[in-house]
């Protein structure tokens, strides 16, 4: 809905009419892809943004990688702001039933950590590709209404900052909001995978049933300290995806929650199989002519990773040592 009030093509139009280098609208690019995560879900950015990024490199002539790539590094690495950001912050804090607003004031240093070290790998990376001179095409504006689409998105702000548990007042919003505008089935099935949400949805009750039945996971990360912890839940995360690794690791409040829920969320960078969000991506990349690389987001992973996981894990103890 919020695509059809065209929110995501007003923003990716903006970007392309400010007449920046080409490096601040790759960054300017990448903060959009951050707010929306932050505030939509990282599976709605990777789904609606990847155009738009697209977009925006093809009319600016330049080169298509680092914004293919830029569009879901930047959605897991933001996915730590709110706790809706990312489905992973709900099943590993769920012991805490904390507000938006709390489990932002206690995530907002590893968040904006992660995000900035992100951003500066990326322009690092594609240095050469954002550095290359091209002649630039007019970017067809677009303009937002005020329709059920914005609405909806702004309720179901206030809500996930509001409550402590918003997941089905949102859905409710969510629900209402697809049956007043009249969605078409076909446009349902485009955006949802079924068949994929159901394997993730078998997995994680099938790891749920194990982690509460087998005592192992529960002692092996009592035996863990938390830079440990954090590198565990990424490499979790990559082995069994990072919403069952959730489910399997958390059936008791484990020992270093937030440094948990830092690798299980910023892993899935290493590989595709980490996240939904990076399945979704390779889906929406290749039917729009792209051609995206497991290989090389592997590649790009192994440096980006370890630097914005480690940059979380010592911002957060220094900021809160308490609440890793």
């Amino acid at each position: 809905m919020a695509e059809r009030d065209a929110l995501f093509a007003t923003a990716g139009s903006g970007l392309a009419r400010i007449r920046t280098g080409p490096r601040t609208t790759f960054v300017l690019a990448l903060v959009l892809v951050a707010v929306v995560t932050a505030i939509l879900n990282l599976d709605t950015s990777v789904f609606f943004l990847t155009p738009v990024l697209l977009h925006l490199a093809r009319a600016r002539r330049r080169s298509e990688l680092p914004y293919l790539y830029g569009a879901v590094f930047m959605s897991n690495a933001a996915s730590l702001f709110l706790p809706g950001s990312n489905l992973t912050n709900l099943i590993v804090l769920h012991h805490e039933r904390a507000s938006g607003v709390v489990f932002l004031s206690r995530m907002w240093a590893a968040a904006i950590a992660a995000t900035v070290v992100t951003i500066a790998l990326l322009v690092l990376v594609f240095r050469r590709e954002l550095g290359e001179p091209r002649p630039e095409e007019d970017f067809e504006p677009a303009a937002p209404r005020l329709g059920i689409g914005v609405l909806a998105v702004a309720a179901a702000t206030v809500l996930v900052l509001a409550l402590s548990a918003p997941a089905l007042p949102v859905l409710a919003v969510g629900i209402a909001a697809v049956l007043l505008a009249r969605v078409p089935w076909a446009r349902l099935q485009a955006a949802i995978d079924v068949r994929l949400l159901a394997g993730l949805f078998a997995l994680a009750v099938a790891l749920g049933s194990l982690g509460r039945a087998w005592g192992g996971p529960e002692r092996l990360l009592e035996s863990l300290g938390r830079w440990q912890t954090a590198a565990f839940g990424a490499l979790a995360s990559i082995g069994l995806n990072n919403l069952p690794a959730a489910v399997l690791l958390t059936p008791d409040p484990p020992p270093h929650p937030r440094a948990l829920l830092l690798g299980l969320n910023l892993g899935p960078n290493l590989a595709v199989t980490g996240s939904l969000s990076a399945l979704l991506w390779l889906r929406v990349a290749r039917s729009l002519g792209a051609r995206p690389s497991a290989r090389l987001y592997s590649q790009l992973g192994l440096l980006i990773v370890p630097l914005s996981l480690g940059a979380a894990v010592a911002t957060l103890w220094l900021v809160a040592p308490g609440r890793l």
